[in-house]
């Protein structure tokens, strides 16, 4: 009977038959196929041998270990690390470097049991499997240690506290229990228990690593990837010298005027859409449209809070006051919307698109790591981004988070005597994109050259006649939309 090689797959597995044997061996002689490892062959005769066994790795893995169980940090990223390991428990010890590109690490432990998970042929651990192995000590470090970062572990333990509560947490742990007491890893079970125990506070903290963990044993927990994020725009903007644009709205009217047109736009970008004339109608006579109430307060309650002189030197000293002064100008500013609890920080978690903003539960410890990064800063314009990006991305209130991250924004550059910043309609793709580029991709760049543009822009938007700064305004392109025009910065002079 002829024997047939499958040429489709891209790894083609000796036998004990020695038919299947002497076709293999012919093919491989005759070029059609080429040797991996011992009994491995490759239909690719292209690729390096080391793409083919990572591309095919668990596929071999079930053809020679099927007993074995993907285990320890391998059962989490399911991929070799960076250095090629992989690591896997069976009956014995011992290491295999036969696959290129690979070296299987094996670890002697428990065979599966019935909390591990079935896979293509064989068992990779269970969450509670795994979590103990990662327990262990290993005298590799980085990639090619068998367990993870403690980060890693603290990490999920933090999460299941803030997600379900102590009662989830205290369940996972009695699952815990029960697992390594059915494998014999009480010694592993007995260091995470002091790692829960801590983030419990019903343990000494100091066996915690992370600052989070740290800060959420304290009751005071923070998100470390948007505190991450902070300490990113930090170290680009700190020992930037940008340019000093002097405040030209000195007296009250021109101040008044400005305060008009930034609250128009700021509401504008957030969907309150009313034509420029309609917006100075209702500031000017104090009196919402008819059928628009809510919207209408929207654009009275921002310029109630833009326009008072007083209230936009208020900068914070510290977290509590910063609390204080969020809380305070969110009151005002969704004055109209009580549904919204205006001054009350969320309670539920909130996002826009795929972006998720920090967990409502963290925010205050979020703003608090923040606020280190804002008080170490000393130049104008670096504290101004800086804190309007901080409340843009942990979005602290239920609705208003744009608007009220740019009154903060604005109110260090009113207290440092420079020009207020507006985002007008037409420049509003580029500022959200800048805004996400930061948050998705870490890159701060886009984010300080879009607010330095918007910068020079509104240095130009002084004086106190309405229909001249209108005007001047539509000259710019200003009320398009983005994908209408673009942004022209226009340097203008009254001539008095």
């Amino acid at each position: 009977m002829a024997v047939k090689v499958d040429t489709l797959k891209e790894v083609v597995f000796g036998s004990s038959d020695p038919n299947v044997s002497r076709v293999l061996s012919k093919k491989e002689k005759d070029g059609e196929l080429r040797k991996v490892a011992p009994r491995i062959y490759t239909t690719n005769l292209i690729d390096s041998l080391e793409n083919i066994v990572r591309r095919n790795l668990i596929e071999i893995l079930v053809y020679r270990y099927p007993d074995a169980v993907i285990s320890h940090r391998s059962a989490k990223e399911m991929r070799p690390t960076a250095t090629g390991d992989f690591f896997l428990t069976n009956s014995t010890t011992r290491r295999v470097t036969d696959l290129p590109g690979i070296t299987l690490h094996f670890v002697k432990g428990p065979k599966a049991t019935s909390y591990d998970i079935p896979f293509m042929g064989m068992h990779i651990s269970g969450e509670y499997r795994y979590m103990l192995e990662n327990m262990q000590v290993s005298r590799k470090p980085g990639d090619e240690s068998r367990v993870l970062p403690i980060s890693v572990i603290e990490n999920k333990l933090e999460q299941l506290l803030l997600t379900g509560g102590e009662e989830r947490l205290n369940q996972y742990r009695d699952e815990l229990r029960k697992v390594a007491d059915e494998l014999g890893m009480q010694t592993e079970f007995a260091k995470i228990n002091s790692i829960i125990s801590a983030l419990l506070s019903t343990h000494d903290a100091k066996v915690l690593s992370t600052d989070s963990a740290k800060a959420l044993a304290a009751g005071n927990p923070f998100d470390p990837s948007r505190v991450e994020l902070f300490e990113i725009l930090f170290d680009a903007i700190k020992d930037h010298y940008f340019v000093i644009r002097n405040n030209r709205n000195t007296d009250e009217e021109s101040f008044r005027l400005f305060s008009f047109f930034e609250s128009y736009f700021s509401n504008y970008i957030e969907g309150t859409e009313f034509d420029v004339e309609e917006a100075k109608s209702i500031v000017d006579s104090g009196i919402p449209l008819p059928r628009r109430d809510e919207d209408s307060h929207d654009i009275l309650g921002t310029f109630k809070i833009l326009s008072n002189r007083a209230e936009m030197t208020r900068t914070p000293t510290s977290p509590k006051e910063l609390f204080a002064i969020l809380s305070h100008r969110h009151t005002v500013l969704l004055e109209g919307r009580p549904h919204m609890n205006p001054g009350v920080f969320k309670m539920k978690n909130n996002r826009a698109g795929q972006t998720e903003f920090v967990d409502y539960q963290l925010v205050k410890g979020t703003l608090s790591q923040g606020f280190k990064y804002y008080a170490a800063m000393t130049d104008p314009f670096a504290r101004a981004i800086f804190m309007m990006f901080m409340i843009s991305e942990v979005h602290p209130f239920n609705d208003g988070n744009g608007r009220i991250a740019r009154v903060m924004m604005n109110a260090e550059l009113v207290k440092a005597d420079q020009s207020r910043i507006i985002v007008p309609t037409v420049f509003r793709e580029d500022y959200i994109l800048a805004l996400r580029k930061l948050t998705r991709h870490k890159d701060p760049l886009a984010y300080i050259n879009v607010m330095t543009k918007l910068h020079q822009f509104s240095d130009n938007l002084y004086g106190t006649d309405f229909t001249e700064l209108k005007n001047y305004l539509a000259a710019c392109n200003a009320y398009e939309e983005p994908s209408q025009a673009k942004l022209q910065i226009i340097d203008r002079t009254i001539i008095k």
